[in-house]
């Protein structure tokens, strides 16, 4: 196969309407909103993560927030020193293995959380109305498999 056959197959699928293209324009209309409610708060999305897992966990290890945020733990010592510099958290190595470190949320950390979830159930509200109800459920379940499956996993 030659290069101009290769950019065939590149262009059988429209640019705009490949499936990359198209999850990111879906990332982009369903975040934005989120983004600028962080941003208001003067938070990162990664910082927002963290808090978000210490607010329902309020005392976790750093690995443990590690695989629900879904950030890397050599880039979450960072995203947690920032919120510890803010007050939002305190960080501690546990006594029973000195490598595990703790991350518990303070009082400013909680206040902030009290603050704003009520504005993160309007923009909830504002996310849902993207697609029907119905839709939504099985957008979320469709992702949901993608994300959990393994390559090669669904093949003939």
């Amino acid at each position: 196969m030659n290069d101009l056959e290769r950019l065939d197959d590149i262009n059988q699928v429209e640019f705009d309407h490949s499936l990359p293209m198209l999850m990111h324009g879906a990332l982009n209309q369903i975040m934005k909103p989120y983004r600028d409610l962080f941003a208001r708060h003067g938070l990162t999305e990664q910082q927002w993560r963290v808090l978000r897992v210490l607010w329902s966990a309020p005392r976790s290890p750093s690995v443990m927030i590690s695989q629900r945020t879904q950030i890397a733990p050599n880039s979450l010592v960072g995203v947690l020193e920032r919120l510890e510099k803010r007050g939002l958290l305190k960080r501690k190595r546990s006594e029973q293995d000195r490598r595990e470190v703790l991350a518990e949320l303070t009082a400013d950390g909680e206040k902030l959380g009290r603050l704003i979830a009520p504005q993160l159930a309007d923009v909830h509200a504002q996310v849902s109305q993207l697609l029907p109800s119905a839709e939504m459920d099985s957008f979320k379940d469709l992702l949901g498999k993608i994300r959990d499956s393994k390559p090669g996993e669904h093949d003939g």
